[in-house]
């Protein structure tokens, strides 16, 4: 077995292992809106949940060459954005939103995906989606980097779930109708494939 230490690499080999290594990862698509009104939307992998009571959950947006993006400084700024499910009926469209654009063009248009009103706040969602949750920010870090941080970890919590009326039934969401897709590496992602059932200990 290789024993390798990640600080003899560069950033690139250690993000290669650890986005080969911890598979599969859910994807956030995240709708924010800038100080200009501009509707932003990006798909991050480095995502999940941090506590139900109360509903939280984490996202840490990766800068690039210590320059933080569009979506964290939106987040800072407003303290708002929506997270949204990627599946399979949606994670075409989705794909085209990380497309580098200037902060004053709209990733929503360029991949014609539909807004939709939020309602505890400013930040609109996208229709594509069949879970979206509005949040608000509780609290960021800058971590990482020997100089200049290397990305903005945000805890947000939970203030409204919109859920398809499909895949809802008695208090739980059907994983198959959900159809989640995860991010692999490179150009892969995976979905759910098959679901088996283990009993936890008592």
């Amino acid at each position: 077995m290789l024993s390798i230490d990640p600080a003899s690499l560069s950033e690139r080999e250690n993000y290669k292992f650890l986005i080969g290594s911890i598979i599969p990862r859910p994807i956030a698509f995240v709708t924010t809106i800038s100080k200009d009104g501009v509707l932003n939307g990006a798909p991050f992998s480095y995502f999940n949940i941090v506590s139900s009571n109360p509903p939280m959950i984490s996202l840490s947006i990766q800068r690039s060459s210590g320059r933080q993006k569009d979506t964290a400084r939106n987040i800072m700024e407003s303290k708002e954005f929506v997270i949204h499910i990627v599946d399979d009926l949606n994670v075409e469209k989705i794909n085209k939103t990380a497309a580098n654009l200037p902060p004053d063009e709209s990733e929503i248009e360029l991949a014609n995906l539909t807004p939709v009103k939020s309602e505890r706040i400013s930040v609109p969602g996208v229709k594509e989606a069949k879970i979206r949750m509005e949040c608000s920010m509780e609290h960021s870090f800058e971590l990482g980097g020997s100089n200049t941080p290397g990305c903005d970890f945000i805890i947000g919590k939970v203030v409204q779930f919109h859920i398809e009326n499909d895949i809802y039934e008695k208090g739980r969401i059907d994983p198959r109708g959900l159809g989640a897709v995860s991010r692999l590496a490179g150009n892969y992602y995976a979905k759910i494939g098959e679901i088996f059932e283990i009993e936890r200990p008592k």
